[in-house]
């Protein structure tokens, strides 16, 4: 089902991730996260930026215990941890916040 973005249909899979990961702007996040009835905050961008970065320099979307260690290393051991990444996104930290962030699905997400 394509998602509408800046004038654009971009194409997504059966899950709602983006066909092509090169679609990707940031308004593609504000756009998913709005079907599923959620606003993006700082703390958000700041998961979803990581994983862009993270996608970037190892051309793979961490699996949730993974980006769990990655964030507490980068951004504090505050953030670092299970709850913190469920409380922002309630669908599973590694698969919502990996949509929103245009990757594929991480490996291991069922």
């Amino acid at each position: 089902m394509p998602i509408e973005v800046n004038g654009k249909s971009l194409e997504t899979d059966e899950e709602g991730y983006l066909a092509n990961l090169n679609d990707w702007v940031p308004e593609c996040a504000t756009v998913m996260a709005a079907l599923e009835d959620q606003e993006l905050t700082e703390s958000h961008w700041e998961v979803i930026n990581f994983l862009r970065e993270y996608y970037d320099e190892y051309q793979i979307a961490p699996a949730v215990r993974v980006l769990t260690k990655a964030i507490g290393k980068k951004l504090g051991k505050d953030k670092g941890n299970s709850k913190y990444l469920y409380e922002l996104f309630p669908y599973g930290p590694g698969k919502q916040a990996c949509k929103y962030a245009g990757l594929p699905k991480p490996t291991g997400c069922v």
